[in-house]
């Protein structure tokens, strides 16, 4: 049985598949979970129960409808979409990221973003059969502007990902860099918001001069990780090609619910967001006085660079603390780790855990 199986896999799975990695999730049972860039903080207790109430009474019974279009509505207000623009949604930003691929797979088709960075922009590609371009960033996480506009003068990509701020490294990059390279790119440029609670700018106001940006955010770090809502922004005839290819029905009802009730006490979340800034700037104190080079942060994240990673975050861990060893993600990341901005009481626990491995 176990034979013909593996013949069966080997044959008709893709080589390329059987080779690849599936995304890892820590196990972060009992820990105190500062690895993946969550919000900490949860509803009001009764807010909790208001929400409870209204998802009780949805009807399961029926796909979704009209639901999603309140839904959408409820975002463009939200995000302030400029006129001319549309918006659609996805299953988490993921999701969006798998669609454009797939909308952009014409023969040839090249994506390329700089690296470090998000790892779904080339899992995407790699899945859709895409050729992926990295390119790195400098020493000290900038784009590498001459490098980016080389690498688009030579592949020509179908789709330019810039993370706004980046992921693993929280930063923001120059602006006037990032037109050079919106401005030379012969294909889609995707400008992903995903922290943009948190950031101290964004693309938003630049969004309707261009008709080949789409700008791309995400409900989870707004405070809805486990709701899984992405959207995407951009030009109504861009956005209508792309919304072509996502599944019927990618939003459920319930997912739905919750995020249009988060959408009516988004204060509640904006005094949340606050508290984690407030408390990314006394991390980022803290490390300092450590001895630490840790990066400016315009996320719920911070990049910190320390003497043995692997002993530190195996310490943290032993100390119930979890956070993400990104230190052989990329050469650039050699010795880092990436800490999530927890609560208070979390911080302190995190800071104190750091110490000890020191």
């Amino acid at each position: 049985m176990i034979a013909s199986l593996e013949k069966l896999i080997a044959a008709r799975i893709r080589q390329d598949v059987q080779g690849m990695h599936a995304y890892a999730v820590q196990d972060s049972r009992g820990m105190v979970k500062l690895d993946a860039m969550e919000n900490p903080h949860r509803l009001p207790a009764p807010l909790q129960k208001e929400l409870g109430e209204r998802l009780a009474a949805v009807a399961l019974n029926r796909y979704p409808g009209e639901r999603i279009e309140d839904l959408r509505t409820a975002l463009a207000r939200h995000a302030q979409l400029p006129d001319g623009c549309a918006l659609m949604l996805g299953n988490g930003s993921d999701e969006l990221i798998a669609l454009l691929a797939l909308a952009c797979d014409v023969p040839g088709a090249t994506i390329l973003a700089p690296q470090p960075g998000f790892v779904m922009y080339a899992m995407s590609a790699q899945l859709q059969g895409l050729r992926f371009v990295g390119v790195d960033l400098t020493p000290d996480f900038e784009l590498d502007g001459k490098a980016m506009l080389e690498a688009i003068a030579l592949h020509q990509p179908a789709i330019v990902y810039l993370a706004y701020p980046n992921n693993p490294t929280a930063n923001l990059w120059d602006d006037a860099t990032i037109e050079k390279i919106v401005r030379a790119a012969p294909g889609l440029v995707v400008i992903d918001e995903a922290y943009q609670p948190f950031s101290s700018r964004s693309y938003l106001d630049r969004l309707a001069q261009h008709e080949h940006v789409l700008l791309m955010r995400t409900l989870s770090k707004f405070g809805l990780a486990g709701v899984r809502i992405g959207y995407m922004m951009g030009r109504a005839e861009l956005i209508a090609q792309v919304d072509k290819v996502r599944p019927p029905y990618n939003v459920s009802v319930l997912n739905a619910e919750a995020a249009l009730f988060a959408l009516e006490h988004e204060d509640v979340f904006a005094a949340q967001a606050a508290d984690l800034k407030r408390e990314r700037e006394r991390l980022q104190e803290a490390l300092k006085d450590m001895g630490l080079k840790a990066w400016p942060s315009d996320a719920n994240m911070i990049l910190v660079r320390v003497p043995d990673p692997a002993r530190s975050f195996e310490g943290l861990k032993a100390r119930k603390v979890l956070v993400k060893n990104v230190s052989r993600m990329h050469p650039l990341l050699a010795g880092c780790l990436r800490l999530t901005v927890g609560t208070a009481e979390e911080n302190t626990q995190l800071l104190a855990a750091l110490r000890s491995t020191l």
